[in-house]
């Protein structure tokens, strides 16, 4: 059954003003991907669109969360992924990251066409945000921070101009054995990322590589995955966990206090999330279900 419904559609309207109207517009519970589909990343565009990427291609699908509809925007190839996505609004741009192929693509997000990729010498892009300045990536397997710099109205560098900047190895975040380094988000002009196989957060200057843990008062948020940050709560997607926890960030991004978590009996293996329209969208992974190109995937509206 859901849990915290009404507590988290309160605390939502509390906390971003959502008016009552926006509240209680009908929109689906579930929105179904194309069968086969494999998604992992989730972000959302202009109005109530909605991009999902593919990890078994690299496709990117985009839709409406207010009819459910959907079409194809960036075909997919063999031996290509997207994971992690962000939307960039001042741009245009849909940012996607490769997981094993290395690589960081952006796309127009109105016709899909290709405007640029970037290739990393690294072990596994999982998930990226997108800042006025550059764009951070992290690497779930090598203890870097890949960084795509922007220009000026957001322009992009040369295929050649991204760099990695090695996490301090005398920094909290210390690589352990499966994955690390996964979602990140920006709030209050600093990253935030979490480390998967610890469940801790960490803040990241991504000029030096140092990295200091957020104190969660012996708390964790162990299988994060995708992260969204609204106002003082972090959400964050525990993927095996079927769950997304909701973090209270302390003054300074010093600490945090775990309130609880959001469950749903729609969820299966969620990964990333979104927010608009006055709710969070999850999309399921389906990580535990042998993949087939009949098996079903989707969206979950979280009230």
């Amino acid at each position: 059954m859901k849990r915290f419904a009404l507590l988290f559609t309160a605390l939502f309207a509390l906390l971003l003003g959502t008016a009552p109207a926006a509240a209680a517009a009908n929109f689906p519970e579930t929105i179904a991907l194309p069968n086969g589909w494999q998604p992992e990343g989730i972000t959302s565009g202009p109005g109530t669109t909605f991009y999902a990427g593919s990890r078994a291609t690299g496709a990117i699908w985009t839709g409406d969360l207010r009819t459910g509809d959907g079409r194809l925007l960036v075909e997919g190839a063999a031996g290509h992924v997207a994971l992690g996505l962000d939307y960039q609004a001042s741009t245009g741009i849909l940012w996607a990251a490769g997981g094993p192929t290395g690589t960081v693509s952006a796309y127009d997000a109105r016709s899909g066409q290709l405007l640029g990729s970037w290739q990393f010498q690294a072990g596994f892009l999982n998930d990226l945000v997108a800042t006025p300045d550059a764009v951070y990536v992290t690497d779930s397997f090598v203890p870097q921070l890949v960084v795509i710099p922007l220009g000026a109205g957001g322009a992009l560098p040369p295929a050649d101009g991204g760099l990695t900047v090695p996490f301090d190895p005398a920094g909290d975040l210390q690589y352990q054995a499966g994955f690390n380094a996964n979602g990140i988000v920006e709030t209050r002009g600093e990253l935030i990322l979490v480390q998967s196989n610890t469940g801790k957060l960490f803040r990241v200057d991504p000029a030096t590589g140092g990295t200091t843990e957020i104190d969660l008062g012996g708390a964790n948020v162990i299988n994060g995955d995708g992260l969204e940050v609204l106002g003082s709560r972090l959400f964050v997607v525990q993927n095996q966990n079927n769950q997304i926890a909701v973090v209270k960030l302390g003054p300074g991004l010093a600490s945090g206090e775990v309130l609880g978590a959001i469950t749903d009996e729609t969820f299966d293996v969620p990964t990333t999330v979104t927010y608009t329209a006055g709710r969070l969208w999850a999309v399921n992974a389906r990580f535990n279900t042998p993949p087939t190109p009949d098996t079903p995937y989707w969206v979950t509206r979280i009230p």
